[in-house]
């Protein structure tokens, strides 16, 4: 039976029963407790958030910029509703030459944020409410003011996104095979959803009881939507009305059956994504053309972690389009990836242990010298150096204790 994406597996049909996602046997409190020296740093403070100087965008797709000096922001999403869990966003700094983190508290009220994504303009935090009776929240950064919550029409929303102009927001209920519209009002809240679509076809695949929405993403160029369902093997390709806020299907992505495809990262150029599939534990590249958003998969490649049970998580890509990284959940590694032929190869390179259980979510700083994993099972974040050169990741001290750490957004 195939791993419930984003969540250990079988812990969806647990939840449906149980009332909350699995177990985590390493509880750890975020707010008001001391973490580890090193990258696991000090004690949090209940201090207002963090400023944010400069836009950022969503986890695990950095752009390009000089190194930073000083704190920058760090936002952790857990499952409140998990044993051990927190009690809503974690918040906190990291130093952005060192990899230090040091908590800042949390921002309550939110219930299983369990991924994140900020406004282009920095101000507006978002948040997925993975629960049976999905909802996303917008919170306003500068004093931790939950704005507003919004049903997001389905079951268990795992991933949203911002679109580019800031209009709209793009989520995907993973329990029910849907994504959901909602429009960003000026203050950053969120209104009426404006649409909802269902992954109505094609039938699942090998293993699969219905269509699974992990992903909602929007292309580098700006023209298409794309959304990455584990359940049916595919992924959609819409046009977004930003007027009406609207999708319209334009193209349809077929992987080979019983892939599970998780998460796609675009190539810099734009010319090219790559396909993390968690069920057949392989990864794909995949040509891209923006004038239609066709998107064509290619043959499966190796995630270097053996035979042993893998689920791959998420993919990101280094700012200069030089190196990915994929996160493996059951190895519990991190995959580097060398890309060659202006993004259209993904050549193996090595793997290295990520420092702790279950990577569920991986993502570069802004200006890609720093590679955070929210490792599920440990409740904890671990940090990476990136060389700028060769890609290699180098650890950055101990992790930092993060209650059932499922998603790290630096900014």
């Amino acid at each position: 039976m195939a791993s419930e994406a984003g969540r250990e597996p079988g812990a969806w049909s647990r939840r449906r029963v149980l009332g909350m996602l699995a177990a985590t046997a390493v509880p750890a409190s975020l707010a008001g407790c001391s973490g580890s020296e090193g990258a696991g740093a000090s004690s949090p403070s209940s201090s207002s958030a963090p400023s944010v100087s400069a836009p950022a965008a969503e986890a695990g797709s950095p752009s390009a910029s000089r190194t930073p000096t000083g704190p920058r922001p760090l936002f952790l999403g857990t499952y409140t509703s998990a044993e051990g869990g927190g009690t809503g966003v974690g918040v906190a700094v990291y130093d952005a030459r060192s990899g230090r983190i040091t908590g800042r508290g949390t921002i309550d009220g939110v219930g299983d944020p369990s991924y994140l994504a900020v406004h282009p303009d920095g101000r507006t935090l978002y948040a997925v409410n993975e629960r049976p009776e999905g909802g996303v929240t917008a919170v306003r950064i500068s004093d931790r003011k939950v704005l507003s919550t919004r049903s997001s029409g389905g079951e268990a929303p795992c991933h949203l996104s911002v679109h580019p102009g800031g209009r709209w927001l793009l989520s995907a209920n993973y329990g029910t095979g849907s994504v959901a519209v909602h429009p960003i009002e000026p203050s950053g809240a969120l209104g009426a959803r404006t649409d909802l679509v269902v992954h109505g076809s094609p039938a699942p695949g090998p293993g699969q009881q219905g269509p699974h929405a992990h992903q909602i993403v929007t292309s580098p160029d700006g023209g298409h939507v794309l959304a990455v369902d584990l359940g049916t093997d595919t992924v959609y390709t819409y046009r977004l009305d930003e007027r009406r806020g609207t999708l319209s299907e334009v193209s349809r992505a077929r992987t080979r059956p019983g892939a599970g495809p998780r998460h796609l990262t675009f190539h810099p150029g734009g010319r090219y994504a790559y396909l993390a599939n968690e069920v057949d534990d392989t990864v794909v590249v995949c040509a891209y053309d923006p004038d239609s958003g066709r998107l064509t998969p290619g043959g499966p490649q190796s995630t270097g972690t053996g035979s042993g049970t893998n689920y791959p998580a998420q993919l990101v890509v280094t700012p200069n389009g030089a190196y990915a990284y994929l996160a493996n959940r059951g190895h519990d590694s991190l995959t580097r990836y060398a890309v060659e032929a202006g993004g259209a190869r993904l050549r193996l390179v090595d793997t290295v242990p990520v420092g702790g259980e279950f990577p569920r979510q991986i993502a570069l700083s802004p200006d890609g010298g720093l590679l955070f994993a929210a490792l599920q099972r440990s409740s904890a974040v671990s940090v990476f150096r990136v060389d700028p050169d060769s890609g290699e990741l180098r650890r950055a001290g101990e992790p930092f204790a993060s209650p059932v750490a499922v998603c790290a957004l630096p900014l």
